[in-house]
């Protein structure tokens, strides 16, 4: 054996590739039931047995036909020479959609070792799989194993281990009738067999190939790519065809793996169709044309009354928490001899800006916990696939709608998740709206500005800034497609996996790195944007500025005010918190406490504090209303500007997609704010 066993871990999207990657490397990367979580390879080391192993997780396929990034990437690596044993993870409650992907594995000639996932939700819906029956129809070895429970992980890796050097098993058995007089007995030797006249051509281009190309490993799996009429193997070895390829056999191909993928499944799968009836009504009702966009809509609606409900309940403690702090540091600073510069830096500076978004905590945690619930049930798939029609008419596929909903929690992984549209006008277009989805990092903003000028009607106030976000990011493909006037006709082909009780480890898992992401933004950007802002809100080029007003951050604020004063934020203050809204979202809030001198800025207190204040400003509710639209739309965090410049590898690009969201974000809340004003 080699001295370290490359192992490719490979399967549909949704199957728990990922999850049972995990178990093994003790990594903890995201896990989430809807395709494109895992859009580039991921290594982990693994030692068993006194063998070292490398482990890479692979983006989620359907097949080896390379269409989008994802199957581009999985299908180089595993016909690279260096994967010495694929491990096809199959979703055991969705057998016939996976076996698809398995029997293409099997035709490339490399080991093969099927994962049968997820067999404890086989037997919680009362399934049972023939795993003797299966491993004899498909020639590899066949280990059931549960990725969430890490059951069945140490067989796998053992037959892994056992099955580096043999590709096919000897004792195929097919009870199916053979029929046809060709000239190989291909039954016995292999698991996948087609129709005499596919076989007779796939001979014919395995002697080509074998004359012509005599490095390449496996000539079968070439002359079966040559016939689906697969472009890149064509042109990477021309053959004269013309006595072959009198029609393209691609569906034919397709049609008869189906055929045996239907006979394995009347052999193997016992009780499907009574388990398959809950989630057909389930769906009936969820993916209807007419009702499942009001019910995804309504769910979405009881996620921010618990948002705001519950995590205002919990948020109390932290609020008292924060009062102590506030009362209890200056007295301790002062009887340490500190002077009142420091003594307003850390109480005026740390303390009102991370301490003041820290009090957002609860509401945060419950919104991911609610997210990640309906992720892990498989709603969310759901929600893609009812978005197709819709995203259809903007010129963009179904898929698109993954990322967008992904940027309901964070940009960057959204835009990231970008890579699994197939071509790259779809991915520019995805990667410019998807800013537009209202990220976790705003909802700060939503909770205090609601709170403080629409307190009967915070939830719905809050709740119409992700429907205006995903308005405008319609808006805006719609215009994209008609300046750019494309025809492309986008289909969405997307799993909709079984429904299933959400994972406890799986939810803590997504949760706690959230939470953890959160803190650690509040430990660093936002500490360092809050003393930075104290320092700019109380010097100025004579030294310590004697008041706000006289600032360095009042200066550029001014500079400011003509351009935003149509919009309805004119003023110095707003102009200087949407600034440092850049680094992150989340301190545009904790700006508010720091310029304002709030330091508990989420408290009842806190609220009618920054309320009188604003007020004296001439700052109301049209105006809160319109400044809670343009943090929605305006220009992204660092953090997210950096990911589409790594992602379109282009600054050209990325100025584009900032510039353009500067603009919508004025023009939308330019019309909120004078239709507003009009009326109110």
């Amino acid at each position: 054996m080699k001295a370290v066993l490359n192992v490719g871990f490979i399967g549909n999207p949704n199957c728990g590739k990922t999850t049972l990657f995990n178990a093994y490397t003790g990594a903890k990367l995201k896990v989430a039931n809807w395709p494109g979580v895992t859009v580039e390879k991921k290594e982990g080391a693994l030692r068993f047995h006194n063998h070292d192993y490398k482990l890479v997780d692979l983006p989620g396929i359907y097949s080896l036909t390379s269409y989008s990034m994802e199957e581009i990437l999985s299908r180089q690596y595993i016909l690279d020479d260096e994967v010495d044993v694929i491990v096809d993870v199959v979703d055991a409650s969705n057998l016939e959609r996976n076996l698809y992907l398995t029997l293409q594995l099997i035709e490339l000639g490399k080991p093969v070792v099927l994962a049968l996932n997820m067999m404890d939700i086989i037997q919680e819906r009362g399934m049972e799989i023939d795993i003797h029956r299966l491993p004899e129809m498909l020639g590899i070895p066949v280990i059931p194993v549960s990725a969430r429970k890490k059951a069945g992980l140490e067989i796998l890796m053992h037959a892994v281990a056992h099955h580096i050097d043999q590709q096919i098993d000897d004792n195929i058995q097919h009870h199916h009738q053979v029929n046809g007089n060709h000239r190989h007995d291909h039954h016995s030797e292999l698991p996948m067999v087609y129709s005499d006249e596919i076989e007779d051509k796939i001979d014919d281009l395995q002697e080509q190939l074998q004359s012509r190309y005599p490095q390449i490993k496996n000539y079968r799996w070439h002359a079966i790519k040559i016939l689906e009429n697969d472009k890149e193997i064509i042109d990477k070895y021309p053959l004269d065809t013309a006595s072959n390829m009198d029609q393209n056999y691609e569906k034919e191909i397709i049609n008869q793996k189906y055929n045996f993928i239907e006979e394995i499944i009347d052999e193997v799968l016992v009780h499907r169709q009574e388990t398959e009836a809950f989630t057909e009504r389930t769906d009936h009702l969820l993916t209807h044309p007419i009702f499942g966009l009001p019910i995804f809509l309504g769910i979405m609606a009881l996620v921010f009354m618990l948002t705001f409900n519950v995590g205002d309940y919990i948020a109390g403690g932290f609020e008292h928490l924060l009062d102590w702090l506030s009362q209890l540091v200056p007295a301790v600073l002062a009887g340490l001899g500190a002077n009142d510069l420091i003594i307003s830096l850390v109480v005026d500076g740390v303390i009102a800006g991370v301490g003041g978004i820290l009090t957002f905590l609860p509401n945060i945690f419950i919104l991911f916990l609610a997210l990640a619930f309906l992720e892990d049930s498989g709603y969310m798939s759901r929600v893609a696939y009812l978005m197709d029609g819709i995203m259809g008419k903007i010129g963009l596929s179904g898929r698109a709608f993954i990322p967008m909903l992904l940027g309901f929690g964070c940009s960057v992984p959204a835009i990231m998740a970008a890579r699994t549209l197939e071509n790259m006008k779809d991915r520019l277009r995805t990667i410019l709206i998807v800013p537009f989805m209202s990220c976790s990092a705003r909802l700060p903003i939503y909770v205090l500005f609601s709170k403080m000028f629409f307190p009967e009607y915070a939830i719905i106030v809050a709740f119409s800034m992700y429907i205006i976000g995903l308005l405008v990011a319609i808006v805006v493909a719609i215009i994209i497609g008609k300046l750019e006037r494309s025809k492309e006709k986008n289909c969405l082909l997307i799993e909709l996996p079984e429904y299933k009780v959400p994972n406890a480890r799986s939810i803590a898992i997504y949760v706690m790195e959230k939470v953890k992401d959160y803190l650690t933004k509040a430990g660093t950007t936002i500490f360092a944007a809050s003393i930075i802002l104290w320092v700019i809100l109380n010097f100025n080029f004579s030294g310590m500025a004697e008041s706000m007003a006289d600032s360095f951050a009042a200066g550029v604020g001014r500079l400011l005010v003509p351009v935003l004063a149509p919009t309805g934020l004119g003023y110095w203050q707003i102009a200087v918190a949407l600034i440092s809204g850049i680094a992150a979202k989340e301190v545009v809030v904790s700006s508010c406490s720091v310029l304002f001198g709030v330091s508990n800025i989420n408290s009842a207190a806190g609220i009618g504090t920054m309320s009188v204040l604003l007020g004296n400003m001439g700052f109301g509710a049209v105006n809160a209303f319109a400044f809670m639209v343009f943090c929605l739309l305006y220009i992204p965090c660092a953090a997210t500007i950096a990911t589409i410049k790594k992602e379109t590898n282009s600054w050209k690009w990325t100025l584009y997609a900032v510039g353009l969201q500067l603009a919508v974000a004025w023009i939308v809340t330019l019309v909120v704010y004078q239709v507003g004003s009009a009326f109110l």
